[in-house]
């Protein structure tokens, strides 16, 4: 009964969030990076912050007020990210903190050496920009973050116990009620930074709790899809001499999506999918194959994420040359008065 009523308050909230998004134009606006063709209300991910307040309320602890802390903090940088545009320096500064908070609560400090601590703050940090990237189409933030907390769900219930069952189950609720509004042709909002970075927060905590608790990196493999498919892209934008920070549309996804024009239903039940494949395989064999089935896995989607440049040299579309070269002219953030004069002709064309 719990989970159902948490389902309809984080639907309900989601529609009243919509009336504030609108009311204060957090919108996000097509541009020359994105793979959408209409304006789409921003920020719908924030009731993933909201569950973890409705977690926090119902099951009060130390450490979950920790944890609650960090996720609050770079929830709360990625909301003015998303409303108002945020210096990258400061979103890095945001992001060390809470990584911090997530330390303290796992007493990471005093338990591993420095070197190890530092790594940390990498990986976490490399994981939530990930996160961050890979939530361009429709759907695919909302699917793959199911497939992953599926499958610690999974470890947590048949294998290893590491976390209460609920810190895992409540983002996979609010994920369903996300999916809900944005697993469409078109989207009913986006999740935003507020969204992708504060899932990807939550996803990296349960993580590490995993891999504290069992010794174990493996459970890395959960994240393989999208490892893959950020790393190759960053090796692919670094050969290119380009700015892996700003803006762009080399992703393998983004080349499916606008230049051949696949549903972005199709290519984020596809990415899903391969996830789902990986974290079976990696549960399945690692107690016989040891660290060899990670390495197939990401040795055969590297391979899969090479067909990419076949493709782009296929596609031939004048749109792809220009944003391989240069950066979209239009503004991420938008001018109250566009977003304002589009609603005014949506309502228009309603009305008639």
């Amino acid at each position: 009964m719990i989970y159902i009523c948490l389902f309809i308050t984080l639907f309900v909230a989601e529609l009243i969030y919509f009336h504030i998004a609108q009311k204060w134009n957090i919108i996000d606006i097509p541009n020359g990076r994105s793979s959408h063709n209409r304006p789409t209300l921003r920020g719908g991910g924030v009731i993933f912050w909201l569950a973890a307040v409705i977690y926090l309320a119902l099951n009060p602890s130390l450490q979950g007020a920790w944890i609650f802390t960090g996720l609050t903090t770079i929830a709360a940088v990625s909301f003015w990210d998303d409303v108002s545009g945020v210096k990258q320096k400061i979103r890095l500064l945001f992001q060390i903190l809470s990584i911090t908070f997530a330390f303290v609560a796992l007493r990471i400090f005093g338990t591993y050496p420095w070197w190890a601590i530092v790594i940390g703050y990498f990986v976490f940090s490399g994981i939530l920009n990930a996160y961050n990237f890979m939530d361009g189409i429709n759907g695919m933030t909302g699917l793959c973050s199911l497939v992953i907390l599926g499958s610690l769900q999974y470890v947590n219930l048949r294998l290893v116990p590491f976390v209460d069952p609920d810190l895992i189950w409540y983002p996979m609720i609010a994920s369903a009620v996300f999916l809900f509004f944005n697993f469409r042709k078109q989207a009913k909002c986006f999740a935003g930074d507020v969204g992708s970075i504060t899932l990807g927060f939550w996803v990296v905590v349960l993580l590490l709790q995993l891999i504290m608790q069992t010794h174990n990196l493996i459970w890395i493999g959960f994240l393989l899809v999208y490892g893959v498919e950020t790393c190759g892209t960053i090796f692919h934008r670094l050969l290119r001499r380009e700015n892996i920070l700003q803006p762009h549309r080399l992703h393998f996804f983004q080349i499916l999506v606008n230049e051949y024009r696949l549903s972005h239903r199709l290519v984020s039940s596809v990415y899903a999918t391969l996830q789902v494949i990986c974290s079976i395989l990696i549960i399945r064999l690692y107690p016989t194959m040891g660290w060899g089935i990670f390495f197939l896995l990401a040795f055969i989607l590297t391979a899969l994420y090479s067909v990419k440049f076949k493709l782009m040299k296929m596609a031939d579309s004048q749109q792809l040359k220009a944003n391989q070269h240069k950066k979209s002219s239009i503004d991420t953030h938008p001018s109250h008065s566009q977003v304002g004069s589009y609603f005014f002709s949506e309502k228009v064309k309603q009305k008639n």
